[in-house]
């Protein structure tokens, strides 16, 4: 392997929080996203390095972008994959300005710093710095930010496989997703996780019918009665514990390290499941109920009573399978399932080229860091491209404590200056290892 081209990473990375905190400003939060202007602020730092990129516009300011250097053809493309939406804040619960972009306590601070404008913006500077020292490349090297990722995607990835598939060509993908805690199971040693498969999201809306009437003569035709019984059904419906062989190679990992104490066999997490919603959120499909509305006035009694649920299936898990087995468990003719969002997703190999580099990488930078193949029970953009066959792997390379995980989509995000710079270099490392041979 030809040896690291000479950078200097103090320059490089004071580059990159300098462009950090300038994204962070930019708000792109979803709704109404208007990532146009995220891709105008990424467009402008890529003509000044004089590398051409193509954008997509589903409308409505819903816009993605794409560059590309391209390589000598004898493998197949590898893509640094970002979103450049964001989740929307409360600003009366941080303790600074969200869309700042402030340097304080050693921390970037800002929506967007960890989820995830940060990766994307160590993907970005990799990708600069490739372009600056003309790098040799022995397959295309493709910097995609994607409209919409927080809301479903439906104006960003999964517009631009209707329109534009060909745009997604890729062997492998590094996107969001996975990454490094300091902590895990109350043990004190460095764990990465790389995402290999993650949970379908399936957003469901039950809606009960019933009669009208008197708040004073009950009845049993109360749309509202209907929907509380089906929500009890659901809730106490016992779905199946599945143990992949991603989960069994994460627990085997995790044992041989002494980070997970339990019994790392099938048999020993199906029955740890049942105590740690952590584990059971990672052996079974959930269902979640999130919103709930019916009736009109205090003495009516509602015609129509609706909820909406919030259900991650397992990979391989049949959708249609999963809504029969929902109808059985509610059992009431007058209450119907709707389907308001629906993603799937496939899992992909650990033994990989992209899975072994990583491991590599990060262990250079991290001698006692424990790798682990993972799920992640959240979706990524990433779905639709291992439905495509691409093999798309949540990684980044920062290492944080778990309390900051916590911010993400919650108050006071921000992102450890060290831990973003650690991010840099390993997302430069793996994307140099894979691509310049």
């Amino acid at each position: 392997m030809p040896a690291n081209p000479p950078l200097n990473w103090d320059v490089l990375f004071d580059e990159a929080i300098d462009i950090l905190c300038r994204y962070i400003r930019v708000d792109t939060s979803n709704p109404p996203g208007n990532e146009v202007v995220a891709c105008e602020f990424l467009g402008e730092i890529l003509t000044g390095e004089g590398i051409p990129f193509e954008t997509f516009d589903a409308g409505g300011g819903r816009v993605s972008l794409r560059a590309v250097l391209r390589g000598d053809g004898s493998k197949r493309p590898f893509m640094l994959l970002n979103h450049t939406d964001v989740v929307p804040v409360q600003r009366e619960y941080w303790d600074e300005e969200p869309f700042s972009g402030l340097i304080k306590d050693g921390h970037i601070w800002g929506r967007g710093a960890l989820d995830m404008k940060g990766l994307g913006v160590a993907q970005l500077i990799t990708f600069l710095a490739f372009k600056r020292d003309a790098i040799p490349l022995e397959r295309d090297l493709v910097f995609f930010a994607m409209a919409d990722e927080e809301a479903g995607s439906e104006f960003g990835m999964r517009w631009i496989e209707r329109n534009h598939p060909e745009s997604l060509d890729a062997e492998f993908v590094i996107n969001e997703g996975g990454g490094g805690t300091t902590e895990l199971f109350g043990v004190e040693r460095p764990v990465y996780n790389i995402a290999v498969a993650e949970k379908g999201p399936v957003w469901l809306r039950l809606v009960a019918e019933g009669a009208p009437g008197h708040g004073s003569v009950p009845h049993e035709d109360n749309a509202l009665d209907r929907l509380v019984r089906a929500m009890h059904r659901v809730q106490t419906w016992e779905r199946p514990l599945t143990v992949s062989p991603v989960l069994q190679e994460y627990f085997a990992r995790l044992s041989k390290a002494g980070i997970y104490r339990g019994d790392a066999t099938a048999e020993g997490l199906q029955a740890a499941a049942a105590g740690d919603p952590r584990i059971r959120a990672l052996l079974s499909d959930t269902i979640s109920a999130t919103t709930a509305g019916a009736g009109m006035k205090h003495n009516v009694i509602p015609a129509r009573a609706e909820a909406t649920l919030d259900c991650r299936l397992l990979p391989g898990v049949k959708l249609d399978d999963f809504i029969a087995g929902l109808e059985r468990v509610i059992d009431d003719p007058k209450v119907k399932v709707e389907r308001v969002h629906i993603g799937w997703s496939d899992s992909n190999p650990f033994d990989t080229e992209l899975f072994r580099t990583i491991e590599e990488v990060v262990h250079d930078h991290i001698e006692d860091a424990v790798v682990v193949p993972g799920m992640t029970v959240g979706f990524t953009d990433s779905s639709v491209l291992r439905n495509r066959g691409v093999i798309s792997y949540g990684f980044s390379g920062g290492l944080n404590v778990p309390a900051l995980g916590r911010t993400v989509h919650g108050h006071n995000e921000r992102v450890p200056i060290e831990s973003f710079r650690l991010n840099c270099q390993m997302v430069y490392e793996v994307t140099r290892r894979m691509c310049a041979g």
